[in-house]
């Protein structure tokens, strides 16, 4: 832990998960995304582990989902996204992915989120553009995130690259996060190590910490100041109101 000017500036995984500090995020573990994932079992198992010790920890979760708007009130940017990605070379062809309340629009059966959890649907790669995350993050203290899911590539990169610019630590998952493209998420974890800013771990060392929770001895005070004397100090006015 680094000290400067009232600042804490944790270095290592254990100075900055704690659940006072850090929330989990669960991207886009649907199951129209899962069955597009050959290595999704696995991926969906160590997420459940992931969720199981941040619940025994009292870690706050949230779930991202991605949802495709109508295509007759899909803009620009949602259109020509759904046409590379269905590789389709006239809009007219583009049917919608992932509409609210299909089957596969849902969070996979095995980490069905619980009511005390957040479920915060997006129609971006981000997962704090357009959701109340960031919001949701502020208003709890929350300035660390750790961050699994499906995929790399595609949308987690951009989530790590946003919650860094927005002044929060993120911890990524690397092996609870699935890939479509092998090589682009091999691209994509060396780059954001390279970039800096974020943490990069595996399910086997966050597990301890996740479950640990608020029994860890970790505490974070600011430097102390000297104590102030109040023996000579005039007591105050009453205020006067006309």
């Amino acid at each position: 832990m680094e000290r400067i000017f009232g600042l804490e500036i944790p270095l290592s995984l254990s100075e900055v998960c704690h659940p006072q500090r850090t929330a989990v995020v669960v991207y886009d573990m649907q199951v129209g995304i899962v069955s597009q994932v050959p290595t999704a079992s696995a991926i969906v198992e160590r997420i459940r582990r992931i969720l199981d010790a941040a619940r025994h920890g009292g870690y706050r979760i949230f779930f991202a989902r991605h949802m495709s708007l109508p295509k007759e009130i899909a803009g620009v940017s949602q259109l020509r996204t759904a046409m590379a990605w269905q590789r389709v070379t006239h809009v007219d062809e583009v049917k919608p992915a992932f509409p609210r309340d299909s089957p596969q629009f849902q969070i996979a059966p095995a980490l069905t989120p619980r009511p005390e959890e957040a479920i915060f649907d997006k129609i971006t790669m981000s997962a704090f553009v357009g959701t109340p995350l960031n919001l949701a993050f502020r208003d709890c203290g929350i300035n660390s995130f750790v961050i699994a899911g499906i995929a790399m590539e595609v949308g987690i990169e951009p989530t790590v690259r946003h919650g860094t610019d927005l002044g929060y630590i993120p911890v990524l998952i690397a092996d609870a996060c699935g890939h479509g493209n092998a090589s682009a998420a091999e691209r994509s974890l060396a780059s954001l190590e390279f970039a800096g800013g974020s943490l990069q771990t595996d399910t086997a060392t966050i597990l301890p910490l996740l479950k640990a929770g608020c029994s860890r001895d970790v505490v974070f005070t600011a430097p102390s100041a000297a104590p102030v004397s109040l023996e000579n100090t005039p007591p105050a006015k009453a205020s006067t109101r006309a």
